[in-house]
Order: C-alpha cells, then sequence, then structure tokens
C-alpha cells in the first residue's frame, strides 16, 4: 500500500475509535514519525495530506528537513540533550520530551537569544519503567511545569507518554488514562494555561489512545513501514 493509502486507512481506523468514544474525530492530529526514514516519506506523507511531522533526533531532522515546505508543523519527540538545544531553535516548533527543568532551561536561553518562542510538552512516565524518560505524575510533575512557567519563551501546550509495549490491553489502557488524569489535573490547576495537546499513542496502540483521548498520535512503521 502506499503512503496516501495507508493515511487514508489509518483516518478511516480513528473515526471508528472515535465513534466508539463518542468523540469527534477532527480532535485528532495524525503525526508522521519519519525517524530512519529519507525525505522521499515526508514527500509522500506531505503530498497524503499530513502536516504534522516528528523526529527522535535534532541532528537527523535538520539534515532532513532543511528542504522542507514551509507549513511543516515538526516536533522533536526524542529525548533533548542540553547540548542539542541551541540546534533545536528554529527547527522544531515543539518539542514534546521536557521532563526536566534544566532541559526547558537550556531550550529557553536559546530560544530567548533568539528572539524565537518555542512550545512544549511535559513528558510523563505513566507506566512507571525505569528505562524510559518521563517525569512522575502528580507532585514531580506540577514542580517541574511550575518551573517551566518561569521561563518566558518557552509555551507548555499539553502532555506526552509512551505506552507499555505490551499485548496486555489493560496496561495499555492504565496508562493513558493516567495520562489523561494528569492533563484535566494540570487543566483545572492552571485555568490560564493554553492546554490542549493529549499526545499519546503509536502504530502498536493508537487506537486505544484515541479511545482515552488522545489528540494527537505519533505514527511511524504504520505508514511507511520497518526501516533502520
Amino acid at each position: 500500500m502506499s503512503v496516501a493509502e495507508q493515511v487514508r486507512e489509518v483516518q478511516e481506523e480513528i473515526g471508528e475509535a472515535c465513534i466508539r468514544a463518542g468523540r469527534d474525530p477532527e480532535e485528532v492530529t495524525v503525526m508522521a514519525v519519519t525517524k530512519n526514514h529519507d525525505e522521499s516519506a515526508v514527500t509522500e506523507a506531505y503530498e497524503a495530506g499530513i502536516r504534522c511531522f516528528g523526529e527522535n533526533r535534532v541532528q537527523e531532522a535538520a539534515s532532513k528537513y532543511q528542504n522542507a515546505p514551509e507549513d511543516i508543523d515538526l516536533h522533536l519527540i526524542g529525548h533533548l540533550q542540553r547540548n542539542k538545544a541551541k540546534s533545536a531553535v528554529g527547527l522544531f516548533s515543539t518539542v514534546q520530551s521536557i521532563d526536566r527543568v534544566e532541559t526547558a532551561e537550556a531550550l529557553h536561553r536559546h530560544c530567548d537569544a533568539a528572539a524565537a518562542r518555542m512550545r512544549i510538552l511535559l513528558e510523563v512516565n505513566t507506566s512507571g519503567e525505569e528505562n524510559k524518560y518521563g517525569v512522575e505524575g502528580g507532585d514531580a510533575l506540577r514542580d517541574v511545569l511550575d518551573g517551566v512557567l518561569e521561563l518566558d519563551s518557552l509555551d507548555p501546550v499539553g502532555l506526552m507518554t509512551l505506552a507499555p509495549f505490551t499485548s496486555d490491553e489493560q496496561a495499555i489502557r492504565r496508562s493513558f488514562r493516567e495520562l489523561n488524569r494528569l492533563f484535566t489535573m494540570v487543566s483545572r490547576s492552571y485555568p490560564d494555561l493554553d492546554f490542549s495537546v493529549l499526545s499519546m499513542g503509536m502504530t502498536n496502540d493508537y487506537g486505544i489512545a484515541v479511545e482515552e483521548g488522545s489528540t494527537m498520535v505519533r505514527l511511524g512503521t504504520r505508514l511507511f513501514g520497518a526501516r533502520g
């Protein structure tokens, strides 16, 4: 199947998940994750109507997206090292993987120097797996968010998580429900914050994620097949 056909099939599946959950499919953005794929994947997804793209590494994105159309919305979804923060500014619109105030401060300094603003998501470890990045929920999340709110070049707009890689659907649902719960908590506790993005769901679990409230699913293999 072509990328365009895959995109149409994904949109149909998201529509079905939204019907089950009583949601509007227009609430869900499909992100094309082009990690380990070349520029042709970007072109194919763009021609299929995708405008939101994700990359895991700053260096790979810099080479791949230098000639990309101006209306592409490029997100960094991988872990951001502080020494890569300068390179991220001006390349990405959004960094989805902030889980430490120190990383946010480095990003803020380079945004400030470039007279730029950047949207960020706070990454939350909702599975409890020790090998994953992400802030813990509750007070730890509030502490990071309070620190980020002191940095006026950054706009926190939502939360992101990775569910456990398992066939246990209930474990996946618990992970997504926890992020949705925290999203609701933040929205209520910080009413002046423009919190609108709930980034959860990948190739293996995006249908469940949509049922549990995701507003952005991050799809790589589902659109492009396996590579690299």
